[in-house]
Order: structure tokens, then C-alpha cells, then sequence
């Protein structure tokens, strides 16, 4: 294994129990660069009812850079109002350049503010922490970056507190954003309450205890039905999502003017509104096989230096989980944020709808993960 070839040559783990194990994870080099973003006064944007538009944003970090890189795999994780990830040494100036276009372009385009960071992973070391991978395999043809070790975490206290920034480009150049979406009506709770959870370990717990609590806590999640899965057996329902085409427009239109480009995605969506209405082959493409590979490669749990998930969970669980996480948290061992919602929101990147390899992001539609963060204790 060479630093370049380093994600790729991970092994692919099939099980998300394996995850709570630290040997399931492997240090990054020393000379790759960490990079974290995130957006300013995301809590002000949820109470003006945008929650959309911050996950879009969010998200148009990763379609950037997979445009940037294409056909290179690199590991990255979604956070609901931000992004981590982590790229080899020779990608690091296109990188720095991408996240610089990118803080003006969202500022001029939406009047949002996007943070953004980026230092070597010796530099975290040198703190007493670490950043370490895994890949989760949801599918044969999708993966997502699992994250140990503190330093992720870490870099994004720094990135707030205006540590390692990226400066704004002074020449904004319209990014590359294809394969960015959201075609998708919110997903209503089936069992009760849509449930956005963050469990991270507290400064001196051990590994091994922190992976028996995560083991507990996705134990009780197993009795849900299918893990407490929030997207439908049978994928969302195909409609305008919250707010409209308005954000994916914006997002996508590179060039174009603003009503030309709105004009092309609502096109875009009467068409695959028809197809997915419709269930039926065209053109070669398979609107329910999609769907199937939809609901496999969503994104609804991970670890980014502790456990997420968006579960769809009913009363009698979500009593199980407070009970069993009130007792860890009250034993020194962990934090924990909790949010309760009705809807679970989807944000997807699809370089292909012909390929299986197309990720979808989840999170509560109320605010989700950002607003678990703000309960943490």
C-alpha cells in the first residue's frame, strides 16, 4: 500500500457491527490533508425553514470535490450542516482551490456563509489524536468513510473557532456540482418519530467501552424494523421537495442564467416524475430497480468520531435508548444529542442513474443532526 493508493486498498466491511470495533479502522497517512466545512448560523437557517437549503449546500462540498476528482475514491462523511473528508498530498492544492471557489461562490449565490479548513494529519497527531478509517460497504457498488480517533472532531472545533481556514477565492468560477439532487418528498415517520441521535465518546473512555455502549445502542435499534430504516421499503415518493427546485437550480446552473437553469430541472423533474410514476423500463433504465438501490446505499447511520444515525423509531425503543444512554452518560462514558422529528429529508449524488454507485444522504427534516449537536451533553 502506497499514501495514494491508501483508501482504495481498504478492505470493504459488509457488517455496520464490525464498525464499533477500533481494529476495524486504519490510521490515514501522516501527509494526507484533513479537511472540515461547515455552514455559519445553520440554527438560524433551520428556524427560517431551511433546513433543505443547508443540506444541499452541505452536500455540494462532496459533489464538488467527486467532480474534482473523478474516478478516485476519497473518504468523506456527511454531517447534515457540514463535511469531512480527507484527500492524498498531490490533491491538496486542487482541493484548497475547490473549498476557496466554493466559500464565495454559496456566498454569493445563497448569502450563506461556508466554513471551511484544512491541515495534515501529522498536525493532528501532534495534539494526541488520530484519524482513522474505515469503509462500510452498503453495497457492492457503494461505500461510505466511517471516521475514528478524535481528530476529525477536533479539526472542526478549530475550523469554528477560525483555526487552519481557507480563505474565500477572490475569482469565483461557477462550480461543478453535477449529479446533485433532491427530487424526493420527506419521508414520514412509519413507527412514531423520526429520531436524530449523536453518541460520542467523553474525554477518557477507553475504546472497548465506548464500542460496548455503540453495540448496545445498535442492538436496540435492531428490533426495529429493518434497523429502524427511514427510507420506505419501496423508496420515497417522487415529488417537489420542500421549498421546490429553487436550491437544485441555483446549485447546478454553472453558467447559465437562473431562469434558464430552472427551466432545465423542472423539465428534468416532469420527466423522471412521469418514469418513477409510470414503474416501468425506459430507455434502459429500471425505475424500481433504482429505487431498491436507493433505499440499500442511504446513508441513515455511521461513525464520525462517534455514532450517528436517523432512525425511524417507534415510543417503546426510543425509551430503551434515553434509558441506556442517560445511564452511560451519567457514568462519565459518553455525550449525547437527541432530536425528535416527524420527516426524514434525502440528498442524493447521482453520476449515473445507470450505475448502482449513486449515495444518498439522510437526515431528520427538522433540523436533524444540527439540532441533536445543540443538545449534547
Amino acid at each position: 500500500m502506497t499514501t495514494d493508493t491508501f483508501y482504495d486498498a481498504l478492505p470493504r466491511i459488509g457488517h455496520f457491527a464490525e464498525l464499533t470495533s477500533a481494529a476495524a479502522y486504519a490510521p490515514l497517512p501522516a501527509d494526507w490533508q484533513v479537511c472540515c466545512t461547515d455552514i455559519v448560523d445553520s440554527t438560524g437557517l433551520i428556524a427560517d425553514g431551511r433546513y433543505k437549503t443547508v443540506n444541499m449546500v452541505s452536500a455540494s462540498v462532496i459533489a464538488a470535490m467527486i467532480n474534482l476528482l473523478p474516478g478516485r475514491r476519497f473518504p468523506y462523511v456527511f454531517g447534515g450542516d457540514g463535511v469531512s473528508f480527507a484527500v492524498p498530498p498531490e490533491c491538496a492544492e486542487a482541493t484548497r482551490a475547490t473549498l476557496a471557489n466554493l466559500r464565495s461562490w454559496i456566498d454569493r449565490e445563497f448569502g450563506i456563509s461556508l466554513r471551511a479548513a484544512m491541515l495534515p494529519v501529522d498536525w493532528i497527531r501532534q495534539e494526541g489524536l488520530d484519524v482513522s478509517v474505515a469503509r462500510y460497504a452498503v453495497s457492492d457498488d457503494a461505500d461510505y468513510a466511517m471516521f475514528a480517533g478524535g481528530g476529525l472532531a477536533w479539526t472542526e472545533r478549530q475550523m469554528k473557532a477560525g483555526g487552519f481556514e481557507i480563505l474565500p477565492s477572490e475569482n469565483v468560477v461557477p462550480p461543478d456540482l453535477t449529479g446533485l439532487s433532491c427530487r424526493w418528498r420527506n419521508m414520514k415517520s412509519r413507527n412514531g418519530v423520526i429520531l436524530s441521535l449523536l453518541v460520542l465518546p467523553s474525554p477518557g473512555t477507553s475504546d472497548q467501552a465506548f464500542s460496548r455502549l455503540a453495540a448496545d445502542v445498535l442492538q436496540l435499534a435492531s428490533q426495529l424494523d429493518r434497523n429502524g430504516h427511514p427510507v420506505p421499503e419501496d423508496g420515497p415518493a417522487v415529488g417537489v421537495p420542500q421549498g421546490g427546485l429553487a436550491d437544485e437550480s441555483r446549485l447546478l446552473r454553472r453558467h447559465h442564467a437562473a431562469i434558464v437553469s430552472r427551466i432545465k430541472v423542472f423539465a428534468q423533474f416532469l420527466f423522471y416524475a412521469f418514469v418513477f410514476l409510470r414503474g416501468k423500463r425506459i430507455f434502459g433504465f429500471e425505475p424500481k430497480h433504482y429505487l431498491s438501490v436507493m433505499r440499500t446505499n442511504a446513508d441513515f447511520r455511521k461513525f464520525d468520531d462517534g455514532l450517528k444515525m436517523t432512525l425511524d423509531c417507534n415510543p417503546a425503543i426510543c425509551r430503551q435508548l434515553r434509558d441506556r444512554l442517560e445511564r452511560a452518560r451519567d457514568d462519565g462514558l459518553i455525550r449525547f444529542g437527541w432530536h425528535e422529528q416527524d420527516e426524514a429529508l434525502m440528498t442524493c449524488i447521482v453520476p449515473s442513474a445507470f450505475r448502482d454507485d449513486h449515495v444518498h444522504f439522510v437526515d431528520g427534516a427538522s433540523g436533524g443532526y444540527t439540532e441533536a449537536a445543540k443538545t449534547l451533553a
